[in-house]
């Protein structure tokens, strides 16, 4: 029966984007008729494994003392050595910066084929097909994946959360064998600090400032603005590049892929790559001096304003509706 692996990171949470890739996983499973499998790599808390239990039709845990610390060399050992024991047809990656890392280099060592970015997912005569975006966001391609197993990355919250299984799962171990990797040492490590904050991939409404900012100042004014609304912020590129704000906050093609039920984008032109990181937005509404900016082509409200003008009027209209 063939396989299809949805990959956990033991370290991760069971969020939206990880409900998803849970979900991903177990319709193509369907698709082919196999088996939806979770796997954890690394060690993982007990309720991590009753949630996983109730998605898939089986659960391994892959742990060893030397995945305790992120080691992109040992890792990629651990997961080619538990995807070599469970034999998959296809396996599922997140959109985080470590499953980007593997995935590839994963598929060499299985000696499948990969792609990422996915939005969509499908077989046709078991040939994995792969809906991904191309041209900065402009267009959709569907690679087909026909050397497997099919090792794929998806973006985040581009797929439907997993439906629970009426039987509960077996969870069972598999066994590693690693040794420590001296050719490539990890130098120092630097967690992002939210201090309570919803990660943006999360977040329910999002304000997003640009280069036409023109500075780090106004983004506090920005924030205040965020604070009101409940929003997280965000920014451009071309906004983080200038150190005005945390590379962190920075979406789009190089960026986070966010998908908000609000995306208020403030003195930010559209340039493609940006467009690329918000296109799952269900709303997406645009402050602007330039009517021509690429931003109200595809924005559902558009106002071309100077933000000064706007801002201040709206953060204290939205202060008396919540008093």
């Amino acid at each position: 029966m063939p396989k299809v692996i949805s990959c956990i990171f033991g370290w991760s949470a069971m969020d939206r984007a990880a409900a998803g890739l849970l979900g991903a996983g177990q319709r193509l499973s369907m698709e082919i008729g196999g088996e939806h499998c979770a796997l954890v790599l690394g060690a993982a808390s007990e309720s991590l494994l009753t949630e996983l239990a109730n998605l898939a039709n089986s659960v391994h845990i892959a742990d060893h003392p030397l995945l305790a610390r992120y080691h992109c060399e040992t890792t990629l050992t651990a997961l080619a050595q538990a995807c070599g024991s469970l034999q998959p047809h296809a396996v599922l990656l997140g959109n985080d910066t470590y499953s980007q890392e593997m995935a590839p280099r994963l598929a060499h060592r299985l000696v499948g084929s990969a792609a990422g970015d996915a939005v969509a997912l499908r077989v046709k005569d078991q040939t994995v097909l792969v809906t991904r975006p191309v041209y900065g966001g402009k267009a959709q391609a569907e690679v087909a994946l026909r050397r497997t197993p099919a090792v794929v990355w998806l973006r985040a919250r581009a797929q439907a959360p997993a439906e629970r299984q009426s039987q509960r799962a077996e969870v069972s171990k598999i066994a590693l064998s690693l040794q420590t990797d001296d050719r490539v040492k990890l130098l120092s490590q630097q967690a992002e600090s939210r201090n309570g904050e919803v990660r943006l991939e999360d977040a329910r409404f999002i304000v997003s400032g640009g280069r036409g900012l023109g500075g780090p100042e106004p983004f506090k004014q920005l924030q205040e603005l965020a604070r009101v609304m409940g929003a997280q912020m965000a920014a451009s590129r071309a906004a983080c590049d200038a150190g005005w704000v945390p590379p962190t906050w920075q979406v789009g093609q190089t960026g986070k892929k966010v998908a908000p039920e609000l995306y208020l984008a403030i003195a930010l032109s559209g340039a493609s790559q940006h467009l690329m990181g918000i296109a799952d937005a269900k709303v997406i509404a645009a402050i602007n001096t330039d009517p021509d900016a690429p931003i109200f082509g595809h924005c559902r409200f558009g106002l071309v304003e100077d933000y000064r003008n706007v801002v201040g009027l709206l953060q204290q209209k939205l202060s008396e509706m919540r008093q």
